[in-house]
């Protein structure tokens, strides 16, 4: 099954989908931080973590989401 990610993907969906879920959200700007305790935060959108200001460049990161998940 090909997941298909959007602004709407939530923060826990590209960590469960992507192993590398956590790497590419670092390098979006968003900090998960040690173990990830933050529990309402994992439920946060793509778009509102883009809006707060805790993800950086939205658009490259699903592209980079969607096109490495399609050649999966």
């Amino acid at each position: 099954m090909t997941v298909k990610f959007d602004r709407h993907s939530r923060i826990r969906d590209v960590l469960a989908a992507r192993p590398d879920g956590r790497v590419l959200l670092l390098r979006h700007g968003y900090n998960l931080g040690d173990g990830f305790v933050d529990i309402l935060s994992q439920y946060q959108t793509l778009e509102d973590a883009h809006r707060e200001g805790r993800l950086r460049d939205l658009d490259a990161l699903l592209a980079t989401l969607n096109h490495e998940t399609a050649r999966a």
